[in-house]
């Protein structure tokens, strides 16, 4: 799988730990390179536009609290990220909601658990003729009518 990720300066490590736990996968990195600090709205745009136009499959975002990367990225059409700090949130934005993009926060989950959503979460596929279909149609719907 192909993933966009990125990080500002809280989300370094984390980033590297993933990409180092899963190099099964090929990723496309934005930065942050280093612990200097950097305006996350400009790495989540950057992932999400990565996402939404299909150069990648999905993305991965690290920041403190992971809310301002989802806030930024739901400001591209067609991209679907979430916060997620447990594994049932982990698997239900893609298995209820069809999200694209895992955020995370690397001030208020540690190590070990990061790896675990993303190992929880690289194999999980919505199913197109699940109940929650419907609702996921409906939520496009409306990004499309706004």
């Amino acid at each position: 799988m192909k993933i966009a990720i990125g990080n500002d300066q809280h989300g370094l490590a984390y980033k590297q730990m993933i990409m180092q736990t899963f190099p099964e996968h090929e990723y496309v990195d934005v930065g942050s390179f280093d612990t200097e600090p950097v305006s996350y709205p400009g790495v989540a745009e950057k992932v999400a536009k990565l996402v939404a136009q299909g150069a990648c499959e999905r993305g991965i975002l690290i920041c403190g609290t992971g809310i301002g990367m989802a806030m930024t990225a739901n400001k591209v059409k067609g991209v679907y990220a979430a916060v997620c700090h447990d594994i049932y949130s982990t698997q239900r934005m893609i298995l209820s909601n069809n999200g694209n993009i895992l955020c995370m926060g690397a001030q208020v989950i540690g190590a070990k658990t990061a790896e675990e959503l993303v190992r929880q979460w690289l194999p999980l596929q919505f199913d197109p003729n699940s109940a929650s279909a419907a609702k996921v149609a409906h939520l496009r719907q409306i990004e499309a009518e706004n």
